[in-house]
């Protein structure tokens, strides 16, 4: 959106955000047509010298002329421009007879500023705003941030399936296998060249019981 006081100058170029009209928002206010508004502006308007400039610029186009034929002679409505996130927010509100109370009726929108300048619609530049991000920056960091978004999940997907493939490697030795193993002596290991000496078996006596030889007795 331009702004501009023709022929001479100065204008400025904004980038209109968050725009809510009368019939999307469905407010309970309402003025009369024709009604002149009071202009509301933050105290930080005049701590910068462009936002100066852009006060005096908003007070030539939003006020209402003085003695204007089509001016109402009496004010029911107030326009407030306030300065909040290096933007300046705009907002309609009714004054209620009754309590002379605020009542927001719309419409309400967010200007960004882009550059200031020194002509009607061109010419030198001002100021430009370092804090202004174009839409096609903004959507390609949005897309930046997106993807490395995705490239850090699936780093972690493929770390999460090595892994899991480590941990299916076959064990082939059990630690715990030893555990109640003892150890054997060492016997030397000799070769026989001869086959071993057979035993001799020895005969068995015939060995009598205590019994039968207590029955023989007894026969002599």
């Amino acid at each position: 959106m331009w702004i501009s006081n023709v022929p001479h100058g100065p204008s400025a170029k904004f980038l209109v955000q968050n725009i809510h009209t009368l019939a999307e928002l469905k407010m309970t206010g309402n003025c009369l047509k024709g009604s002149r508004p009071l202009l509301s502006f933050d105290p930080k308007f005049e701590k910068e010298p462009h936002y100066a400039l852009l006060k005096e610029l908003f007070i030539q186009i939003f006020s209402t002329p003085q003695y204007h034929p089509k001016s109402q002679p009496f004010v029911d409505h107030v326009f407030t421009f306030t300065i909040a996130d290096n933007r300046i927010w705009f907002r309609n509100y009714q004054i209620i007879e009754e309590d002379a109370s605020l009542v927001e009726i719309g419409p309400r929108f967010v200007l960004n500023l882009i550059k200031i300048f020194q002509g009607s619609f061109g010419g030198p530049t001002l100021y430009e705003n370092p804090h202004f991000q174009s839409p096609n920056m903004h959507r390609r960091m949005i897309r930046l941030a997106t993807a490395a978004k995705l490239r850090e999940k699936q780093m972690v997907k493929e770390l999460q399936k090595m892994k899991r493939i480590e941990q299916k490697e076959p064990v082939t030795q059990d630690v715990t296998d030893d555990v109640f193993a003892t150890p054997a002596e060492e016997k030397p290991d000799e070769i026989e060249l001869e086959p071993p000496v057979p035993k001799l078996a020895k005969k068995k006596k015939n060995k009598e019981f205590k019994r039968q030889r207590q029955q023989k007795s007894k026969k002599l």
